[in-house]
């Protein structure tokens, strides 16, 4: 990496507060390249694998996707043989919960709006963490550790959770126009896939529009399981777990054929087995 022009991504939906802060970014470290701008989070993970920037500034909350979800979502699927991973800044307007957050897990935080001198003590630790930046697969590991523990910090990636779900309202797989009451109890895992999200029970498949975000937030946590960004698994329905050829494992369920992959983000929960 040049470290005399290291380039940064800012992930901002409010356009006047982004303008802002490119310009302060721009009197506090002139050396920052600003490689891009955008307002999302899916945008900030598809640019950042893209252009894979030295640091990346996230607000904590967009449309869609958070800032600490497109953060975990880009940890995932960072390449182990790439360039080190960003280092993170996330803007939030004052909250003592979220910042005191962030202060437990070492990663840095701007408030709303922001302040020419606390973005001088940023700079200055953005500055000292890239001259002394770890390995790349050792600054990944230590990412995602952070990543995990923030994302479990209640109400800080979503909002509070909805009250737990005991039906669904869901359709059949081939669209046949029947709205089926299925059990939550009976369902062994689910899964995105593309508008819907799939249902699946030991004997059949079913289909929600619920964006599978909301609907993780009316589950009980307890039973049911991330194991990747789009799959929510019963932890019940768990047969066995193997590893495939990069050593990632690999879920055998109880009662389904299927074999799911558990992403980077939630394999320390199989670490053990």
């Amino acid at each position: 990496m040049n470290m005399t022009a290291p380039r940064a991504l800012i992930a901002e939906d409010e356009p006047l507060l982004a303008d802002a802060l490119r310009r302060e970014l721009a009197l506090a470290w002139p050396e920052l390249h600003i490689a891009a701008s955008v307002g999302d989070g899916l945008g900030a993970v598809r640019e950042a694998l893209a252009l894979r920037p030295d640091v990346l500034l996230l607000d904590i909350r967009m449309p869609g996707q958070s800032g600490l979800e497109a953060a975990a979502e880009l940890a995932d699927a960072w390449p182990e043989d790439g360039p080190p991973f960003p280092a993170l800044v996330f803007i939030t307007a004052y909250d003592q919960y979220a910042v005191q957050a962030f202060e437990a897990q070492a990663v840095d935080y701007l408030l709303k709006p922001v302040q020419p001198q606390r973005l001088q003590r940023t700079v200055h630790k953005l500055r000292a963490t890239l001259a002394r930046r770890a390995p790349a697969a050792l600054a990944l590991e230590a990412a995602v550790a952070r990543l995990r523990e923030l994302l479990a910090v209640p109400g800080l990636a979503a909002p509070p959770a909805a009250p737990r779900l005991v039906v669904l309202r869901a359709s059949g797989s081939g669209h046949d126009g029947q709205i089926h009451l299925v059990p939550v109890a009976d369902v062994l895992y689910f899964e995105a896939a593309d508008k819907y999200v799939r249902v699946l029970t030991a004997e059949r498949e079913y289909l929600l529009r619920t964006p599978l975000k909301e609907l993780a937030q009316q589950l009980d946590p307890v039973l049911f399981w991330p194991v990747h960004r789009g799959t929510l698994v019963r932890a019940a329905a768990i047969a066995s777990v193997t590893r495939d050829a990069a050593g990632r494992p690999l879920l055998h369920l109880r009662q389904r054929p299927e074999r799911l992959a558990v992403s980077r983000m939630y394999a320390h929960q199989f670490r053990a087995m």
